[in-house]
């Protein structure tokens, strides 16, 4: 199971990558493991020198009791120390984000991916469209021509 923030990559240019694993449910990591995670909209901040995965939506899994249960609710981040500091300064000295990137299961655990990113702009987004769509047009132009 591997739930991916596309809309990640396209924003953002990702520097580093970091594993972390996250605080869950057990119905969440149920609903988790069916495919039902969405990382749309989401981002990681520090908050009081912890992590946590804000606005990350997990469903209510079908067979769980609904009570209480909040779909977008803050989830802490589980890091060593080191890497919270490490992060901590990268994100003070330079303009970065930190975004999710995401959702998978390693054995009986489920783990996100995060990402140490910087905003795009515009005009890098329009450039890298150009540039697929011109390797798209040469592989349709050249198909079945060399052997």
């Amino acid at each position: 199971m591997k739930i991916t923030n596309k809309k990640a990559f396209y924003d953002y240019t990702i520097i580093e990558r970091l594993e972390a694993g996250v605080s869950l449910m057990g119905s969440e990591v149920k609903s988790l493991r069916a495919g039902l995670g969405k990382l749309d909209g989401a981002f990681v901040k520090l908050l009081s020198g912890q992590p946590y995965l804000i606005n990350a939506e997990i469903p209510i899994y079908k067979f769980s009791r609904p009570e209480g249960y909040d779909p977008k609710r803050s989830r802490r981040l589980l890091l060593h120390k080191r890497e919270i500091v490490s992060l901590a300064s990268k994100l003070d000295s330079q303009k970065l984000t930190l975004v999710p990137l995401s959702w998978y299961t390693t054995g009986h655990r489920v783990k996100l991916e995060i990402g140490l990113a910087r905003g795009k702009k515009e005009y890098e987004k329009r450039e890298k469209i150009r540039r697929e769509d011109q390797k798209r047009d040469l592989e349709r132009e050249f198909r079945g021509k060399v052997k």
